[in-house]
């Protein structure tokens, strides 16, 4: 089953078992950072410096993607351009919500909704098949401590996960330094077209200024 980018990171989030997200708010950057750069990919958008600029409106035929242009199509108000923070800080939080919908729409994952003190409403999206997980890891472990040369969505995925901090997500129980050095040459490769280096560059540096504000503001 062929999944998108923002449901692999969310796969690698989600407990198996109690269904919750591990490292929820860093996850969410890298959830939106994902959609970002599959449409980047799909030639649907660009991100280049500080921008993300639409450029192509047609649907990609995969539901979740098409969501999210039509959301950065309202969103831009026939500007041509906008800063690629903005969106991250707008859309974070939405776009883990798509996300998930997808995840069940596909049978990988069920929403639980438990009752907290008998009042609030909380989700859970506990594994309901795990294969596409499996396969998921057994991927990232080839490239990351196997040394198998990645394809560019294995790579792109590699660095989303790097930038945000991610690495005990993709590898539980693994010593950093057994796979941030390999991770962070990943990021830095030749291993995709210009455009594709270019926006995961510029979202990298858009991810760490969200990340630091948030902190920031919760510190505050």
């Amino acid at each position: 089953m062929a999944i998108t980018l923002a449901e692999e990171i969310m796969l690698l989030s989600l407990d198996d078992e109690s269904g919750a997200a591990k490292q929820r708010q860093a996850a969410g950057w890298a959830v939106a950072g994902a959609i970002l750069l599959e449409l980047v990919m799909a030639e649907r958008v660009s991100v280049s410096g500080k921008y993300l600029t639409l450029v192509d409106a047609d649907p990609t035929g995969e539901q979740l993607l098409d969501g999210r242009i039509l959301l950065i199509k309202a969103w831009l108000r026939d500007r041509d351009k906008r800063r690629v923070t903005e969106w991250l800080t707008k859309d974070h939080t939405k776009a883990v919500a798509a996300t998930l919908e997808s995840l069940g729409e596909r049978g990988l994952v069920v929403e639980e909704v438990r009752k907290v003190f008998g009042v609030f409403p909380q989700r859970r999206y506990p594994e309901a098949d795990g294969s596409v997980e499996r396969a998921l890891r057994e991927r990232l472990a080839a490239v990351v401590l196997e040394g198998s040369e990645p394809d560019e969505r294995t790579a792109g995925l590699i660095s989303l996960l790097h930038s945000a901090k991610l690495h005990r997500l993709a590898f539980p129980g693994r010593e950093d330094k057994a796979v941030v050095p390999r991770m962070r040459e990943l990021a830095a490769g030749q291993w995709a077209a210009e455009s594709v280096r270019i926006a995961i560059r510029d979202m990298q540096a858009a991810m760490l200024a969200v990340t630091a504000a948030t902190v920031v503001a919760a510190t505050a």
